[in-house]
Protein backbone atom coordinates (compact mmCIF):
# COMPACT_ATOMS: atom_id res chain seq x y z
CA UNK A 1 0.00 0.00 0.00
CA UNK A 2 1.27 3.49 -0.75
CA UNK A 3 2.08 5.64 2.27
CA UNK A 4 1.68 9.39 2.77
CA UNK A 5 5.04 10.75 3.93
CA UNK A 6 6.09 14.23 4.94
CA UNK A 7 8.60 15.65 2.44
CA UNK A 8 12.23 14.97 3.40
CA UNK A 9 15.58 15.71 1.71
CA UNK A 10 16.09 12.04 0.81
CA UNK A 11 12.94 12.13 -1.33
CA UNK A 12 14.75 14.35 -3.88
CA UNK A 13 15.65 11.73 -6.55
CA UNK A 14 12.23 10.07 -6.53
CA UNK A 15 10.42 13.42 -6.48
CA UNK A 16 12.42 14.75 -9.42
CA UNK A 17 11.75 11.53 -11.36
CA UNK A 18 8.01 11.87 -10.61
CA UNK A 19 7.93 15.44 -11.90
CA UNK A 20 9.97 14.65 -15.03
CA UNK A 21 8.08 11.48 -15.95
CA UNK A 22 4.68 13.14 -15.57
CA UNK A 23 5.42 16.63 -16.90
CA UNK A 24 3.52 16.22 -20.17
CA UNK A 25 0.61 14.53 -18.41
CA UNK A 26 0.39 17.28 -15.79
CA UNK A 27 0.45 20.02 -18.43
CA UNK A 28 -2.78 18.62 -19.88
CA UNK A 29 -4.74 19.71 -16.79
CA UNK A 30 -2.61 22.07 -14.67
CA UNK A 31 -0.13 24.83 -15.47
CA UNK A 32 3.34 23.60 -16.43
CA UNK A 33 6.11 24.31 -13.91
CA UNK A 34 8.49 25.50 -16.64
CA UNK A 35 12.08 24.51 -17.40
CA UNK A 36 13.52 26.54 -14.53
CA UNK A 37 11.77 24.25 -12.04
CA UNK A 38 13.85 21.32 -13.23
CA UNK A 39 17.07 23.28 -13.67
CA UNK A 40 16.83 24.69 -10.13
CA UNK A 41 15.22 21.63 -8.53
CA UNK A 42 17.71 21.24 -5.66
CA UNK A 43 17.43 24.89 -4.63
CA UNK A 44 13.64 24.74 -4.88
CA UNK A 45 13.50 21.60 -2.71
CA UNK A 46 15.71 23.27 -0.10
CA UNK A 47 13.38 26.30 -0.08
CA UNK A 48 10.33 24.04 0.37
CA UNK A 49 11.93 22.22 3.28
CA UNK A 50 12.79 25.57 4.88
CA UNK A 51 9.17 26.72 4.55
CA UNK A 52 7.99 23.43 6.01
CA UNK A 53 10.37 23.70 8.98
CA UNK A 54 8.99 27.18 9.67
CA UNK A 55 5.43 25.82 9.70
CA UNK A 56 4.39 27.89 6.68
CA UNK A 57 3.60 24.81 4.57
CA UNK A 58 3.22 21.05 4.95
CA UNK A 59 4.44 19.03 1.97
CA UNK A 60 3.61 15.34 1.54
CA UNK A 61 4.35 12.61 -0.97
CA UNK A 62 2.35 9.48 -1.65
CA UNK A 63 5.11 6.88 -1.83
CA UNK A 64 4.83 3.31 -3.14
CA UNK A 65 6.50 0.50 -1.16
CA UNK A 66 9.43 0.57 -3.63
CA UNK A 67 10.03 4.29 -2.95
CA UNK A 68 8.47 5.58 -6.15
CA UNK A 69 6.52 8.82 -5.75
CA UNK A 70 2.92 8.42 -6.89
CA UNK A 71 1.62 11.83 -5.88
CA UNK A 72 2.18 15.16 -4.16
CA UNK A 73 -0.23 16.57 -1.57
CA UNK A 74 0.63 20.00 -0.23
CA UNK A 75 -0.83 22.38 2.32
CA UNK A 76 0.55 25.84 1.57
CA UNK A 77 0.09 29.35 2.92
CA UNK A 78 -0.71 28.09 6.40
CA UNK A 79 -2.08 30.94 8.52
CA UNK A 80 -4.88 31.59 10.98
CA UNK A 81 -6.05 27.97 11.01
CA UNK A 82 -6.34 27.61 7.25
CA UNK A 83 -4.25 26.50 4.28
CA UNK A 84 -4.50 25.92 0.55
CA UNK A 85 -4.51 22.31 -0.67
CA UNK A 86 -2.77 21.34 -3.88
CA UNK A 87 -2.22 17.86 -5.25
CA UNK A 88 -1.08 15.98 -8.34
CA UNK A 89 -0.96 12.27 -9.12
CA UNK A 90 1.29 10.29 -11.44
CA UNK A 91 -0.60 9.27 -14.56
CA UNK A 92 -0.13 5.58 -13.81
CA UNK A 93 -1.61 6.02 -10.30
CA UNK A 94 -4.89 7.61 -11.44
CA UNK A 95 -8.36 6.05 -11.50
CA UNK A 96 -7.67 3.88 -8.46
CA UNK A 97 -9.15 6.08 -5.73
CA UNK A 98 -5.70 6.94 -4.37
CA UNK A 99 -6.12 10.70 -4.69
CA UNK A 100 -9.50 10.64 -2.94
CA UNK A 101 -8.24 8.43 -0.11
CA UNK A 102 -5.09 10.53 0.31
CA UNK A 103 -6.95 13.86 0.38
CA UNK A 104 -9.28 12.44 3.02
CA UNK A 105 -6.27 11.32 5.06
CA UNK A 106 -4.60 14.70 4.63
CA UNK A 107 -7.75 16.47 5.84
CA UNK A 108 -7.55 14.44 9.03
CA UNK A 109 -3.84 15.26 9.42
CA UNK A 110 -4.56 18.93 8.76
CA UNK A 111 -7.02 19.02 11.63
CA UNK A 112 -5.35 16.72 14.13
CA UNK A 113 -1.63 17.28 13.54
CA UNK A 114 -1.49 20.81 12.14
CA UNK A 115 -4.45 22.36 13.98
CA UNK A 116 -6.13 23.62 10.83
CA UNK A 117 -9.87 24.28 10.66
CA UNK A 118 -10.32 25.24 7.00
CA UNK A 119 -8.78 24.14 3.72
CA UNK A 120 -9.13 25.96 0.42
CA UNK A 121 -8.44 24.53 -3.03
CA UNK A 122 -8.86 25.44 -6.67
CA UNK A 123 -9.11 23.38 -9.82
CA UNK A 124 -9.28 24.32 -13.47
CA UNK A 125 -12.76 24.05 -14.92
CA UNK A 126 -11.48 21.50 -17.44
CA UNK A 127 -9.77 19.41 -14.75
CA UNK A 128 -12.64 17.05 -14.07
CA UNK A 129 -10.51 14.57 -12.12
CA UNK A 130 -9.35 17.10 -9.51
CA UNK A 131 -12.79 18.65 -9.21
CA UNK A 132 -14.24 15.19 -8.62
CA UNK A 133 -11.66 14.42 -5.91
CA UNK A 134 -12.43 17.71 -4.18
CA UNK A 135 -16.18 17.09 -4.24
CA UNK A 136 -15.83 13.50 -3.04
CA UNK A 137 -13.70 14.61 -0.11
CA UNK A 138 -16.11 17.20 1.22
CA UNK A 139 -14.89 20.35 -0.50
CA UNK A 140 -17.67 22.69 -1.57
CA UNK A 141 -17.43 25.04 -4.55
CA UNK A 142 -17.31 28.65 -3.40
CA UNK A 143 -18.64 29.99 -6.68
CA UNK A 144 -15.47 32.07 -6.94
CA UNK A 145 -13.76 31.93 -10.33
CA UNK A 146 -9.97 31.88 -10.10
CA UNK A 147 -7.24 32.25 -12.68
CA UNK A 148 -4.77 29.34 -12.69
CA UNK A 149 -2.09 30.60 -15.07
CA UNK A 150 -3.84 30.56 -18.43
CA UNK A 151 -6.76 28.43 -17.23
CA UNK A 152 -9.99 29.49 -15.58
CA UNK A 153 -10.73 27.60 -12.38
CA UNK A 154 -13.16 27.31 -9.51
CA UNK A 155 -12.45 27.80 -5.82
CA UNK A 156 -13.41 25.23 -3.19
CA UNK A 157 -13.43 25.18 0.61
CA UNK A 158 -13.70 22.51 3.29
CA UNK A 159 -14.45 23.18 6.92
CA UNK A 160 -12.53 20.65 9.00
CA UNK A 161 -14.66 21.14 12.11
CA UNK A 162 -17.23 18.46 12.66
CA UNK A 163 -20.61 19.33 14.06
CA UNK A 164 -21.22 18.08 17.57
CA UNK A 165 -17.64 18.37 18.77
CA UNK A 166 -16.41 21.06 21.08
CA UNK A 167 -13.13 21.86 19.33
CA UNK A 168 -13.53 20.53 15.81
CA UNK A 169 -12.32 17.24 14.37
CA UNK A 170 -11.81 14.34 16.75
Amino acid sequence: MPELQRLRPDHAPALLAFEQENRTYFAESIPDRGDAYFTDFDARLTALLTEQAAGLCHFHLLVAPDGEVLGRFNLVDVADGSADLGFRMAEKATRRGLATATVLHLCTLAATEYGLTTLRAAAALDNTASRTVLTRTGFVPTGEKVQLSERLGLGYVRNLRREGTEDGVR
